[in-house]
């Protein structure tokens, strides 16, 4: 990474650059704090304190933010997240908004898939690209365990749906946890590729409110190649990642191909294009950030777009050079991860 000092002065580029070389491309949008699951590394089983619905952004607010960011920061990627993004009124509409800014930006969403079967085909109506869906087993009643619900069928029908209706390709976001579900590398690849989905293994991040995450709970990357490769031949898949989280393999030879997001054990910081809006308006650079810069008090105090652009700019100039978490004096951020947004 190319290293410049605290004072440099930023350059004068309408992009969000910052004081390493790093230019963010992507812009992960978290709808709504709230979840209909209660994942055990997420949350706990009574749920947070959710943010109340006046300090949310209303859904013009967000599409004037996602409109600043593409037509006036470079942004070319949205990805809209939660929490559940699904729980989000208005959702389709927001979408539809996105849709129609010109340059029209790709358009993602991370989510629990339980609501999905019945929403895939309107969101793809209103301008969605494709999906992330998260599942870390494939067992109904370590399911149940795991998320405190007992909804693993619909999950299974929202991924069928979102693939029938074009949200493709549909990503599957795993976390392996030591003594929970580390068992299920294999079976879930193979899940995966017999759906034609494409899986990813995500290393667990300390992003949880009870801040209990344990590093010798996490299954790493290690880890999981040499599970996966005790049942399938693995290559690397050719080419530059760029900005992409995930290194991925080719599984037998391909076409089909296996990610791991290796954030704690082989930090990508040095290549990442992030930015981070959350669901009541403010700007994170980094998913570890322990500061934001508020967009929402612009807004309502009757700022210009290109003063709220000045300011996002300068939240991405201050970007650490990486989030820190192998480093001794660590410090989980504030929010959880249900509240920043995936």
């Amino acid at each position: 990474m190319r290293g410049t000092t605290e004072a440099s002065a930023r350059p004068d580029s309408p992009l969000l650059v910052d004081r390493f070389g790093r230019v963010a491309t992507d812009l992960r949008v978290s709808l709504t704090d709230r979840c209909n699951l209660r994942c055990t590394y997420c949350m706990p089983a009574e749920g947070l304190d959710w943010l109340p619905k006046p300090e949310l952004l209303t859904d013009d607010e967000l599409a004037r933010l996602i409109g600043v960011a593409v037509t006036r920061l470079g942004v070319t990627d949205i990805r809209f997240t939660g929490g559940e993004p699904l729980l989000r009124p208005g959702l389709e509409g927001v979408i539809a908004a996105t849709a129609a800014l010109a340059p029209r930006p790709r358009m993602s969403m991370t989510t629990n898939g339980i609501s999905l079967a019945k929403r895939a085909r309107a969101l793809v109506d209103a301008g969605l690209d494709r999906v992330n869906i998260s599942l870390d087993t494939l067992d109904p009643a370590r399911f149940h365990t795991l998320t405190r619900r007992d909804r693993l069928d619909d999950v299974f029908a929202g991924m069928a749906a979102a693939r029938d209706a074009g949200l493709m390709p549909v990503k599957v976001n795993t976390v392996l946890m030591r003594g929970v579900n580390e068992d299920e590398a294999v079976p879930l690849l193979r899940f995966c590729l017999d759906h034609g989905y494409q899986l990813r293994f995500i290393e667990q991040m300390p992003l949880d409110p009870q801040h209990a995450w344990n590093r010798d709970d996490m299954v790493t990357a290690e880890e999981i190649l040499a599970a996966l490769r005790g049942a399938f031949d693995l290559v690397p898949e050719p080419g530059d990642r760029g900005g992409a989280p995930a290194e991925r393999w080719l599984v037998d030879g391909g076409p089909a191909t296996v990610g791991v997001i290796a954030s704690v054990t082989r930090p990508f910081c040095a290549a990442c294009d992030r930015t981070r809006l959350t669901a009541d308006g403010q700007v994170r650079n980094c998913l570890f950030s322990r500061t934001e810069t508020d967009l929402r008090a612009l807004l309502r105090d009757g700022a210009s777009d290109e003063e709220i652009a000045v300011r996002w700019r300068g939240n991405s100039w201050a970007k650490a050079a990486g989030h820190g978490i192998n480093d001794d004096g660590f410090h989980q951020p504030d929010r959880p991860m249900s509240a920043i947004g995936g």
